[in-house]
């Protein structure tokens, strides 16, 4: 349970009882977990302080390749985090996460709330402790709401965690339909549900990523929108809005369980899938 030379740790030597590392040791085989990061989530949890953490399964150069094949159960994803967002088996819609609760939207538009059983190929999540709040006061489209919460993000090489509430103009989103095993991220969101929602009353959930996490995450800006009855949701496209309440958390630790399936293992995940995963994340028709 080490850490050695990273700058801002320590290195804490301690007794514990042999129940209790039986415990840590079977959620360490379970979730794929380092002991460092059990260990350091539960003192800040017990201790009242602040300790960001990104919980990642598997990678988005993983579901360019086709990789869908869910490896973590929603119950896993549970003890993870309150808030994020991901896919499920078989790209079958989009996965959201708010306030403790998941969420499945559909590909004929309907939200449901999956099973703990349920599986997901692919996740992010966190505990959502906002370390900054403030009003957006309008609006208009993608590149306008990115640009705007750019000057609430504190470093270009943190990854932050963003939650945006309010009654909005219009939300235009897309759902993921499910894929047959093998189909490559391109085709398979080729065929897309998209809507387009006015006086759509929710939240807007995601991350924003690095740059130089291109080969394992989404780059930019990755929302889902989920409307307050929990009714709708998807992945967000476009949007329209005033006088909106955005929370954004700093990220400063990042936890990636990678899965053990044969596709995962024998995929060739050396590429760089940025072109790829810009068109896929955007509008049906959308240029690289």
């Amino acid at each position: 349970m080490a850490r050695r030379g990273i700058p801002g740790h320590r290195h804490l030597g301690v007794s514990i009882t042999d129940s209790l590392h039986q415990a840590l040791e079977e959620r360490r085989r379970r979730t794929g977990e380092t002991l460092d990061h059990i260990v350091q989530d539960a003192l800040a949890q017990a201790l009242g302080v602040d300790h960001h953490t990104l919980f990642q399964v598997s990678t988005a150069n993983a579901l360019v390749q086709g990789v869908y094949q869910g490896c973590v159960t929603v119950g896993t994803l549970k003890t993870h985090g309150d808030f994020g967002l991901g896919t499920y088996d078989g790209l079958d819609g989009e996965g959201l996460m708010l306030d403790g609760h998941v969420y499945q939207a559909l590909g004929d538009g309907s939200v449901v709330e999956p099973a703990d059983m349920a599986t997901a190929p692919f996740w992010v999540t966190t505990r959502f402790r906002p370390d900054r709040t403030a009003v957006l006061p309008t609006v208009d489209g993608w590149e306008d709401l990115c640009a705007r919460i750019d000057a609430h993000r504190s470093s270009a090489n943190l990854f932050a965690a963003i939650r945006i509430d309010g009654r909005f103009e219009e939300v235009s989103y897309r759902v993921a339909c499910k894929a047959a095993p093998g189909t490559d991220l391109v085709t398979a969101t080729s065929h897309q549900a998209e809507f387009a929602v006015r006086g759509f009353q929710g939240t807007l959930l995601g991350f924003w990523s690095p740059a130089y996490a291109r080969t394992f995450n989404i780059p930019g800006y990755h929302l889902h929108a989920l409307s307050d009855d929990r009714r709708r949701g998807g992945h967000v496209l476009g949007v329209r809005a005033t006088d909106l309440r955005i929370q954004v958390m700093d990220v400063d630790e990042l936890a990636m369980a990678l899965p053990e399936t044969p596709q995962f293992l024998a995929a060739d995940l050396t590429g760089d899938p940025t072109a790829a995963l810009r068109k896929a994340e955007g509008a049906s028709g959308a240029a690289d």
